[in-house]
């Protein structure tokens, strides 16, 4: 499906329709089931309110990056003081990236700049990574990770033990 080019009030031709809005809804459906698959398993598993804190970080990000992905899209077109690309992939980086992969597609924003989509699509898939640790291989390879710099490092466990404490167990 191809867009059609009209004039908007700058006199720039732009899209009218969404290109490939189904192939893009499918793209976000199944980058998102693994964080949602992986968020409902550790819920029904372990029955704490504590995975649900993914979901929650996930939908504020988003929210966050999807707003800031308009704004610099109005700063854009304006010329004004834009967003740094590195807040964008940070905000990306704490869950944000489902909001910025929806407004990329909503704004026709940061689409066609390679550099920036080659670190946002990174960003995706060490998110899916992650999920793909968590529930298919028992999340034994990031936490080896963590615990290995964990057990060595007594400032990471300083850092780390408010978090444990409120876990409940030890590493």
């Amino acid at each position: 499906m191809n867009a059609r080019l009209q004039p908007d009030a700058s006199g720039r031709r732009t899209p009218t329709t969404l290109r490939f809005a189904k192939l893009k809804l499918l793209l976000l459906v199944v980058f998102c089931a693994l964080p949602v698959y992986g968020v409902v398993t550790i819920w029904l598993r372990d029955g704490a309110w504590l995975p649900w804190l993914p979901a929650a970080i996930y939908l504020v990000m988003s929210v966050i990056t999807f707003g800031l992905y308009g704004y610099d899209k109005r700063q854009a077109r304006g010329e004004g003081r834009r967003t740094p690309e590195k807040l964008l992939h940070g905000l990306e980086l704490f869950g944000g990236w489902p909001g910025a992969l929806v407004a990329q597609q909503v704004f026709r924003h940061k689409t066609r700049k390679v550099a920036f989509q080659v670190v946002f699509w990174l960003i995706v898939l060490l998110h899916e990574l992650f999920w793909i640790d968590r529930i298919v291989l028992g999340g034994d390879h990031v936490d080896a990770a963590a615990v290995g710099r964990y057990r060595k490092d007594a400032s990471v466990r300083q850092t780390m033990q408010p978090t444990i404490d409120l876990l409940g167990h030890d590493l």
